[in-house]
């Protein structure tokens, strides 16, 4: 069975106090056991968040890293440096990223073997926008995504990386994709890792779910049998929310 796995991406919101007073109130709170938490604050909360989680069960992300190991790359950060501050997991081609900074499925494939090689798990992002739904292309959008960010990454690494569906029409818009909508995504990336790779394979990899995720609505589509965790944005920003939807799984 595929275990549960919970990722709350701060994306630019608190500085270091307000980081560290977040992270010990999530301390106190309490999380299902069997489910993995993870928090991704800002980079300059990043040492802050390792000191006061420790001894607790929430595992450290970040929210990007640079292709670059080290060097003259003015406001980058390297894998090097992430690992050297406690993090454990990276979400790489966010649709913000995608969006803003323009990525590419080949740069964000790129970032991901880079997580890979250095030991760390890559949460891949892939989704379509409101106008390729509307235009009835999801299915098309998605697939080539997923092959983008997933080529020439062989089997053994590719169990090991958790792949987040976020349709980018649900993102901060309070819309969300309704749990039928959602699993039907989840099955279609599901059976397309089955091509690439294997049933075995396909069957270990997290999918998460990204777009709007609440308490009020984490249990009904975590319960999809596809959907094996969140990636919880604006509700990760207050302790008892975030532990309401990792207590939803």
């Amino acid at each position: 069975m595929r275990k549960k796995i919970i990722a709350g991406n701060w994306k630019m919101n608190k500085d270091v106090e307000e980081s560290a007073q977040l992270l010990e109130e999530l301390k106190k709170q309490t999380l299902a056991p069997g489910v993995t938490a993870i928090v991704c604050p800002p980079y300059t909360s990043l040492t802050e968040a390792v000191r006061i989680l420790k001894g607790s069960s929430i595992q450290l992300g970040a929210q990007d890293v640079s292709l670059q190991d080290d060097g003259a790359y003015t406001g980058e950060i390297s894998i090097r440096m992430l690992k050297s501050a406690g993090c454990s997991y990276v979400i790489v081609g966010h649709s913000e990223r995608r969006q803003y900074f323009k990525e590419s499925d080949e740069l964000i494939n790129a970032k991901a073997k880079k997580v890979l090689a250095n030991g760390l798990t890559p949460i891949v992002c892939v989704g379509e926008t409101l106008q390729e739904r509307e235009g009835g292309i999801t299915e098309k959008i998605v697939t080539t995504q997923v092959k983008g960010v997933m080529a020439g990454i062989p089997a053994e690494d590719a169990a090991k990386v958790i792949i987040a569906y976020e349709p980018v029409w649900a993102i901060g818009t309070g819309k969300t994709a309704s749990p039928a909508q959602a699993q039907e995504v989840h099955k279609l990336i599901r059976t397309l890792l089955t091509s690439l790779y294997s049933a075995t394979v396909a069957d270990e990899i997290v999918v998460q779910y990204g777009g709007s995720v609440k308490p009020d609505n984490a249990k009904e589509l975590l319960s999809q049998l596809d959907i094996d965790g969140a990636l919880v944005g604006g509700a990760c920003l207050k302790a008892d929310s975030f532990a309401a939807i990792v207590n939803a799984c």
